[in-house]
């Protein structure tokens, strides 16, 4: 692993670290941020079957959860692209619910949640990349890719040696 990966995906990772801990042990100012959202999304989603608790405090925990295991595998580069995109997923609704940017807001309010959704935003730029990122491997398309063209060349190399050994035996018959 390159030295870039080894220091960016801690840091990365600290954020939703330090940001899970503290919502865990106080779910209160999150679980209010996800209040509104949880009461457009939940009652759509048990309409659906997916059995979700109607408690903001609830849901903020198991997205904080949800993060500090994510950002530890995260961290420690283990299955890192899966871990950024459990990081993507559980950052964009709450990070939606938590800052409304509205021109109601006093000004010292409104630029602090324009901060925080410049945050959240850039965070959620960095999972998504960490999420794609390949290591210098090649992709599921290229190997897919790849496979398909070996595939090609070998069959038609053997169906080439059957010919071959096909008029052989044509001509030791005769």
């Amino acid at each position: 692993m390159a030295i870039s990966r080894r220091i960016a995906r801690p840091l990365l990772s600290s954020a939703f670290l330090a940001t899970g801990v503290q919502v865990l042990k106080d779910p209160g100012p999150a679980g209010e941020g996800l209040r509104a959202w949880a009461d457009r999304v939940v009652p759509a989603a048990r309409a659906k079957g997916i059995p979700l608790p109607q408690d903001p405090a609830v849901l903020a925990r198991a997205a904080a959860a949800v993060q500090i295991g994510a950002a530890g595998a995260l961290a420690l580069g283990k299955a890192p692209r899966l871990s950024a995109a459990l990081l993507a997923a559980s950052l964009a609704p709450t990070a939606l619910a938590a800052n409304p940017l509205d021109s109601s807001a006093d000004p010292a309010t409104r630029q602090r949640n324009i901060a925080e959704t410049a945050k959240n935003a850039s965070l959620l730029g960095g999972v998504l990349l960490a999420s794609v990122d390949t290591e210098g491997r090649p992709g599921l398309a290229w190997r897919a890719r790849r496979a398909t063209r070996d595939a090609k060349r070998q069959a038609a190399h053997l169906a080439k040696e059957a010919r071959l050994e096909a008029r052989l035996a044509a001509k030791s018959l005769t």
